[in-house]
C-alpha cells in the first residue's frame, strides 16, 4: 500500500483499496468505479462496509474537489444516496491498486 498526499480516485481502476485516516476515524474504502465506493469506518453511518457515492474532498471554505481525497482536506461521501457525510480533516491516505492476475499461457498440442 502506497501513502500519498492527494489521490484522484477517478484515475483508479475499480477494485482499488484506500485507507483514509482522519483526525477522528479510520476509513476503509473500496473504489468500485464512476464515483461508487464501499466504505466503512464510522460507527453510526458505516460501521460495516456500505455502498456510497464519493463526492470528493473539501477545503476549509467548503469548496469540493470532485473525486479527490487529499491530506488536510475533508472527505465527503453520500450514504443511501441522500445522507451526506463530511469527515474530520484527512491526515493520511494510502492506496492499493488491484493486482493484475495474468493467466497462464495456454499451450496447445497439434
Amino acid at each position: 500500500m502506497t501513502s500519498t498526499e492527494l489521490i484522484d480516485c477517478q484515475s483508479l481502476p475499480p477494485g482499488s483499496l484506500l485507507e483514509v485516516e482522519t483526525r477522528n476515524r479510520h476509513y476503509q474504502i473500496e473504489y468500485l468505479g464512476a464515483g461508487a465506493i464501499r466504505i466503512c469506518g464510522h460507527p453510526e453511518y458505516c460501521p460495516t462496509p456500505v455502498p456510497a457515492q464519493l463526492r470528493g474532498s473539501a477545503d476549509k471554505s467548503g469548496v469540493i474537489e470532485p473525486g479527490l481525497i487529499g491530506c488536510g482536506r475533508y472527505l465527503q461521501f453520500l450514504v443511501d444516496e441522500h445522507l451526506p457525510v463530511t469527515t474530520s480533516r484527512v491526515m493520511k491516505v494510502r492506496v492499493e491498486r488491484p493486482r493484475v492476475v495474468s493467466s497462464p499461457q495456454s499451450s496447445s498440442v497439434h
